[in-house]
């Protein structure tokens, strides 16, 4: 981990949010993806959930259901937390309109999702891109009208067998793999704390870098 972590994890000022946009865009919102309801928590497609849940703890803010656009949102220090209620390929219905509302540049919305190309254990930054084949990302390009918004990839790994990708996202963790989990969910956090800081370039530098 970044030499930097335990420090950001620790004591992070966010008062001059108004600053970051000197390094980037500044990160306005953060979206994490994830399918609602109980049967889905703790569930590898929901990764992006289990990391906001970590913000959302350590600023001790609290989910509230927006309805009318299809979402749970929380304050964080000049920062919405927002979870889409809508199940993972239809992310972009909350999103899209959140993103309107606010007025916000596609650029300070930043995006957590799961990545199965990455075992678990690595995380990557990455400052715009396609969907890759993941339908939450896919559906936000579609209702954003833009791939050009900065996301972490949060790796989950591969199935063990083959044609069991459906399975695997939406299964849970292993026993096994619950320390290497909570590990990489603090790396995130760390991630996601930087960027805020310092911008998702700089912050892609140095995390993009850290083996898992």
């Amino acid at each position: 981990m970044h030499p930097d972590a335990p420090r950001l994890a620790g004591s992070v000022c966010f008062s001059s949010l108004s600053l970051f946009s000197i390094v980037d865009a500044p990160v306005k919102m953060i979206v994490g993806l994830g399918n609602p309801g109980r049967t889905y928590e703790d569930t590898r497609h929901n990764a992006g959930f289990m990391v906001l849940d970590r913000l959302a703890a350590r600023w001790g803010a609290v989910f509230k259901a927006d309805r009318q656009r299809k979402c749970e949102v929380a304050a964080g220090p000049g920062v919405l937390l927002v979870k889409p209620s809508t199940f993972m390929n239809e992310s972009g219905l909350c999103v899209g309109p959140m993103m309107r509302f606010f007025k916000l540049d596609p650029r300070s919305v930043f995006v957590i999702h799961d990545e199965v190309d990455f075992p678990l254990g690595v995380i990557k930054l990455r400052e715009k891109g396609s969907a890759g084949g993941h339908n939450g990302i896919k559906s936000l390009i579609a209702h954003m009208g833009t791939q050009e918004f900065p996301r972490l990839r949060f790796g989950i790994g591969q199935p063990r067998g083959k044609g069991e990708m459906i399975g695997h996202v939406l299964g849970k963790f292993r026993p096994e793999e619950r320390e290497l989990l909570d590990v990489t969910l603090g790396k995130a956090e760390d991630a996601v704390l930087y960027t805020m800081e310092h911008g998702i370039t700089r912050a892609g530098n140095i995390f993009n870098a850290v083996p898992g």
